[in-house]
């Protein structure tokens, strides 16, 4: 590939997926990706059904599911007393949404991304590092550390947390929630208690939340125990150690405490967002995912937002391709940016809020723990907005929930003293 239409800088989940949108189009895209070679870290992910509803439409969708888990349930559990608070029947949803929820390794879901890149004709570049962008004469351009520059129609910035070409949009820093995750991934085989693999499960405890789930087929059992840090809190650098870990989760239940031996304890993830902004183009430069709404992980959410936009790119390109094959890219980027930053806005704050509701404690967990055992399970009200069809228009974009303030667990069982009423 001489000169591409489109030049990705980022070879991570939202720039592989948005790289083989564009290709199975006939679009010429190279991926520019930093690292030695293409890979992805970390262990578990999620796939809500606006999520597979893409990937069944770009045919892969059987292939993630021979990759991952497809569970029965969703559980939310109690952290400290291990009670069932509400939980989602997936076969029920799935029947709801017409897509399955699914669960898969990061790296499987890289993997298979990359290999259908591959497939599609797609460059694929590493160890270039891009430390600046420019634009002009209906052209962009990304430059590497060593000077190599790469031009195309379009220049597409899918660089994570700490993008570079953010820095054309906003002056603004990562914001620490003062959360840290340690994660951990045992084969089932070897896991000393017994754990259903039909289920994703999360108990939620004060300052703390532990998430457990299948693998690769029911191989392998994924682990992630979540905390606040006080070190953190304090302002010291230090801070997520196993010590913490530990004491964060003491006071949780024996099936929680039971699992925590089993953490990486070498490495963890602090827990970062960013502001949400609603300028994602400039001129022919974009951003895409993380770099432009990177979320808390509590609505798991993240890698879905960076693959819907580039299923949402992808579709615009077409709907404004000419006959003779050339793509009106201002017509598209125009398009793009004015559905998606209102979708990731609503899903950046309310992974905040979601997040903080998973942590209470006192009082203002009794209320919360009532208000969710109060749900039926069949109801989809605070689901709609995000498992539905991706919007391609802001009008196609669905109304929010009507938020339920916790006060109003008193009506359904809890005493001003906050014990759960008979």
């Amino acid at each position: 590939m001489s000169t591409p239409d489109v030049v990705i800088v980022g070879g991570g989940i939202g720039g592989l997926s948005t790289a083989f949108a564009l290709s199975r189009l006939g679009v010429r895209v190279r991926v520019l990706e930093q690292a030695e070679q293409f890979g992805e870290v970390g262990a578990g992910i999620q796939l809500a059904p606006n999520c597979t509803r893409i990937l069944d439409d770009y045919g892969l969708l059987d292939e993630a599911k021979a990759r991952g888990v497809v569970p029965d349930r969703m559980v939310m559990r109690d952290a400290v007393d291990g009670s069932e608070l509400t939980a989602l029947d997936l076969r029920d949803l799935e029947r709801e949404y017409g897509f399955p929820y699914l669960v898969i390794h990061r790296s499987d879901l890289h993997s298979l991304f990359l290999e259908a890149c591959r497939d599609a004709g797609v460059g694929l570049r590493t160890e270039q590092r891009v430390v600046s962008y420019t634009q002009g004469g209906g052209k962009a351009s990304a430059t590497t550390h060593t000077g190599t520059i790469h031009e195309a129609n379009i220049v597409i910035a899918a660089d994570g947390l700490h993008s570079v070409a953010r820095e054309l949009f906003v002056d603004d820093q990562p914001v620490s929630s003062a959360y840290v995750a340690y994660r951990g991934t045992v084969p089932i085989a070897e896991a000393d208690h017994p754990v259903d693999l039909s289920e994703v499960v999360v108990y939620v405890g004060p300052r703390c939340h532990f998430v457990h789930y299948g693998l690769r087929g029911g191989d392998l059992l994924n682990q992630v125990a979540v905390f606040e840090s006080p070190k953190a809190r304090a302002g010291l650098d230090d801070w997520g150690t196993p010590d913490e870990l530990d004491t964060a989760f003491s006071a949780t239940c024996d099936f929680v405490q039971q699992r925590l031996p089993h953490m990486w304890r070498d490495k963890w993830w602090r827990m970062y967002d960013r502001d949400p902004i609603g300028t994602w183009v400039d001129g022919r430069i974009a951003l895409l995912g993380d770099a432009a709404h990177p979320p808390l992980q509590y609505m798991a959410q993240g890698a879905i937002m960076a693959i819907e936009d580039g299923w949402v790119l992808a579709e615009h390109v077409q709907r404004l391709r000419g006959t003779n094959g050339a793509v009106d890219w201002t017509g598209a980027l125009a398009a793009y940016e004015a559905v998606r930053p209102e979708h990731c806005r609503r899903v950046v704050l309310t992974a905040r809020v979601w997040g903080e509701l998973w942590h209470l404690g006192g009082i203002r967990r009794e209320q919360r723990n009532a208000l969710l055992r109060a749900r039926e399970i069949g109801d989809y009200s605070f689901t709609d907005w995000v498992y539905g069809p991706t919007a391609l228009f802001p009008e196609d974009e669905p109304a929010m929930f009507a938020p339920i303030p916790l006060s109003s667990a008193d009506r359904v069982g809890v005493g001003s003293a906050g014990t759960v009423a008979p």
